[in-house]
């Protein structure tokens, strides 16, 4: 992996192997990143893949390997109530099966690449946004009343 900040914008490569959502928040712990938006392209080689099933309470998770062309990744980097950073990321993989393309979207849990991917982080200028938990869900949402600024 190999990042270079242009004005107050990140230009990620990663590499075979690297693992995506552990590279960007190890950038953003290195680089004192509070609370961010991203997104990217590339090639991967597995995909955690879940869906929050609200009924359960629970996520579906669904592991896909193989060569996964990832057409789009969308997230953010928040603050928790602990003061640790929380990743929400949405992917959209493309990919050869049974002679047919197949697509596998949602919410990423982890994603290792295959030969590379590119990734455009955007810190939040002038404040922090953070992540309180939701109990009728069981997930965090933003808030923007930060006690771990």
């Amino acid at each position: 992996m190999d990042y270079r900040k242009f004005g107050s914008t990140y230009y990620i490569r990663m590499d075979r192997g690297d693992e995506i959502i552990a590279g960007l928040l190890s950038i953003c712990e290195k680089e004192g990143v509070r609370s961010a938006v991203y997104n990217g392209i590339g090639g991967c080689a597995s995909a955690q893949i879940q869906t929050f099933i609200p009924a359960e309470g629970a996520f579906h998770t669904e592991k896909v390997e193989g060569m996964l062309e990832l057409v789009s990744l969308m997230g953010n980097v928040v603050t928790g109530e602990d003061g640790g950073l929380r990743h929400h990321t949405h992917a959209l993989f493309s990919c050869v099966r049974d002679g047919a393309h197949s697509i596998y979207a949602g919410h990423l849990k982890d994603s290792v690449v295959l030969y590379t991917a590119e990734i455009e982080l955007r810190p939040v200028l002038n404040g922090t946004i953070c992540q309180k938990h939701d109990p009728e869900t069981g997930t965090g949402f933003w808030s923007f009343s930060c006690e771990n600024k």
